[in-house]
């Protein structure tokens, strides 16, 4: 593999918007809310920004699948803008190309924008397009929470987990993910709910309940990237770097061929290998400090623990019994509230993953705030497991 990016570009600001149902704000609005706050973090002015790409998966905001709604809204004046889609990676799909001009040296300060307004539309949940490839070659009388929950019964086969076991498992992410919500002024939902009323909630898809599913939200979140030299002349000490990168994306393997057992996504193990290599992480538990995944469904974030190597095959339900990956556990996770109670606006949540990351880093959490923490991972899985694309992201201090 190539050397890759680590530490040639630095975050010289963050925003992003409350999550939730946003009815009194379109998605220019929320745009421009996102990238207000990023600007007056970054201590620059909207014509310093040299190139922009936008994130968004489902809304085409009327004008077919133009980035142009970005440069009215934002009023960037005859720059490069570009839309990305990329499923519910399209948010680091953003970053990663703002973050690749930099590093390559086609600009100095690039902007990375995820967006989606989808309560509007009435969706309860991520929808599936009637019409298209992915559908009718994939799953054309499948559902989001079906084809987790197949995850969930092919992953108990292979390791002997007990039922009950797994499904207190996945409570506990829930639970934990409403416990740290409520922490969150941003959060889409910010009330905990107890592990009773989890365990007692109406199935959706066998085992998975009412609480081990997220749904959507409106929002936006923005990152503005640049070069760690002209960070430091804004004045910025802390800087907050890009260490890597990483996208895997399915090639007809899992669902084509005999040698995936359906207990695992081998996309987030591949991106998550490439990640590590090029941050120069040897050892993850112990060197990665916090992490936010992609927890569209309970049972998503615990089989995630281990395709990132942060639990022992197997062993990830009982991790999680454990208190492993809680605000105050070794490595937490979801500290924000991750996609289940901070929200789900598919174009934002790749960046949303990045500033809380960016403010853990910085101190600025809150009453969230963790120590020990040098090292941040975010993680999004779009698609399905046997017809996905996962991103591995890592941030951490310059020093």
């Amino acid at each position: 593999m190539a050397s890759g990016i680590r530490d040639r570009v630095v975050i010289a600001g963050m925003g992003c918007t409350e999550f939730g149902e946003r009815w009194d704000k379109g998605p220019e609005a929320l745009m421009v809310e996102a990238f207000e706050e990023a600007l007056a973090d970054a201590g620059i002015g909207r014509g310093d920004i040299e190139a922009a790409w936008l994130g968004v998966a489902l809304d085409d905001m009327n004008v077919g699948n133009s980035a142009l709604p970005l440069a009215t809204a934002l009023r960037l004046r005859n720059i490069p803008v570009t839309r990305v889609e990329n499923m519910c990676a399209t948010g680091t799909e953003a970053l990663r190309a703002a973050t690749y001009a930099v590093a390559a040296g086609a600009c100095d300060v690039a902007l990375a924008l995820g967006v989606e307004k989808l309560k509007d539309t009435g969706y309860g949940g991520l929808p599936l397009r009637t019409k298209g490839l992915a559908n009718d070659l994939w799953m054309p009388y499948g559902s989001a929470p079906g084809t987790f929950a197949q995850l969930a019964g092919a992953y108990t086969a292979k390791h002997g987990v007990e039922a009950g076991d797994l499904k207190r498992a996945m409570a506990h992410v829930s639970w934990k993910s409403h416990q740290n919500g409520a922490l969150n002024p941003k959060a889409h939902l910010r009330k905990p709910v107890s592990m009773e009323t989890i365990l007692n909630a109406p199935l959706i898809a066998d085992p998975l309940g009412l609480f081990d599913c997220c749904g959507v939200s409106d929002g936006a979140a923005c990152a503005i990237v640049t070069t760690p030299d002209i960070a430091r002349g804004l004045g910025k000490d802390a800087l907050v770097s890009v260490k890597a990168i990483q996208l895997s994306a399915s090639n007809g393997w899992e669902s084509q061929y005999g040698e995936w057992d359906g207990s695992y996504v081998r996309n987030t193990r591949e991106a998550a290998r490439r990640a590590y290599a090029e941050a120069g992480v040897s050892d993850p538990r112990a060197e990665i400090g916090m992490t936010e995944v992609h927890d569209c469904f309970s049972v998503t974030e615990l089989v995630t623990m281990e395709d990132l190597g942060l639990s022992d095959e197997g062993r990830a339900v009982f991790d999680i019994l454990d208190g492993r990956f809680d605000r105050d556990g070794a490595i937490p996770c979801q500290i924000d509230g991750g996609l289940k109670c901070f929200g789900h606006p598919v174009g934002a949540s790749g960046l949303r993953m990045a500033y809380e990351v960016y403010g853990q880093l910085l101190g600025r959490a809150g009453e969230r705030q963790r120590d020990r923490i040098n090292l941040g991972l975010t993680h999004n899985l779009g698609g399905a497991p046997a017809n996905s694309v996962s991103a591995v992201s890592i941030f951490g201090r310059l020093e």
